[in-house]
């Protein structure tokens, strides 16, 4: 028999594992989002993609401030719901709510835990070089991704990925592995084993302190940090324009064979020298502008040897 679901969670990314377990046929009674927005050029309150979907779905939508109140937890146990399945929410959950559905609360993250607990793990598993990531399945503890996990799938992380590129793999990986385990799970099946704290480490939030690009590093380590900034909040440099350095977002590159001082400009198609090799700049960005193709980019802002980036 299909489980009676609460699906708590707000980005794109959790929007494929709602459609899933919609389209498996599980009775999915009510969605918790966070509240609407404003955001565009009138600042109107624009909903989350999750209350999007569910609306598309003709599913009850509920967006509280807070989840510890008597009034929010009474509503939230008013569902009946057998378990939730929590995708990015974005907010807490007190251990009330976690205690109030009999199978528990189960999160879709995205890494191979116990590494990259916590906010930001497509960014740092990117900016960190790892060579793979992935989605796991865990029943939800007090602790921040400390539960005990159940399933897993892995995905290899190549150079040329950015963090937009690995939030699309990874997105619909999820969904599909999310219905595998809530599957185990009606059936009695669903298996969890104890997660470790060996080799844990933490994703921090990103801040926009570490977006500016450091050319004094191994053009690898500098590819790496681009791509996992890429596209929000975007790895930034100093570009001269016109007499004027003026900030750039840099969205895509690619190892070159090249060497040369940290941040010159090594030729006419915006390769430019770190400290250990080169990269060559595929996709960037002026402040209100929107992204470009390099050689785009050139034809109205040519930039060549020996300017330099900084």
């Amino acid at each position: 028999m299909p489980l009676r679901l609460i699906f708590m969670g707000t980005p794109d990314f959790a929007v494929p594992t709602l459609r899933a377990l919609h389209e498996r046929g599980h009775d999915i009674v009510a969605v918790y989002t966070r509240a609407p927005k404003p955001a565009g050029r009138g600042m109107k309150l624009q909903p989350t993609p999750v209350e999007v979907e569910a609306g598309r779905l003709n599913i009850p939508v509920f967006t509280p401030t807070t989840l510890k109140t008597p009034e929010a937890q009474a509503e939230f146990r008013a569902h009946h719901a057998e378990a939730a399945v929590v995708v990015a929410y974005g907010m807490i959950l007190p251990q009330v709510i976690l205690d109030a559905p009999p199978l528990g609360c189960f999160n879709l993250h995205a890494s191979l835990l116990p590494r990259w607990r916590g906010a930001a793990p497509i960014n740092r598993a990117i900016m960190a070089g790892d060579a793979e990531t992935g989605v796991m399945v865990m029943k939800m503890d007090a602790g921040v991704d400390t539960g005990d996990v159940a399933m897993a799938e892995r995905l290899a992380i190549t150079d040329a990925m950015t963090a937009a590129d690995l939030h699309d793999a990874l997105a619909p990986l999820g969904g599909d592995l999310m219905v595998r385990a809530i599957g185990a799970l009606e059936r009695g099946k669903l298996q969890l084993t104890r997660q470790s704290d060996q080799g844990a480490t933490y994703a921090a939030k990103i801040e926009k302190a570490e977006a500016r690009i450091d050319w004094n590093k191994p053009a690898r380590a500098v590819l790496r940090h681009v791509h996992g900034l890429s596209p929000l909040p975007g790895a930034w440099c100093e570009i001269p324009i016109e007499g004027e350095q003026v900030r750039v977002k840099i969205l895509r590159c690619t190892m070159a064979d090249d060497s040369g001082v940290p941040g010159d400009v090594l030729d006419d198609h915006l390769t430019v020298a770190c400290k250990e090799g080169a990269l060559r700049i595929l996709e960037l960005q002026r402040a209100g502008k929107a992204p470009m193709k390099a050689e785009d980019f050139l034809r109205g802002t040519p930039l060549k040897p020996p300017m330099r980036l900084i």
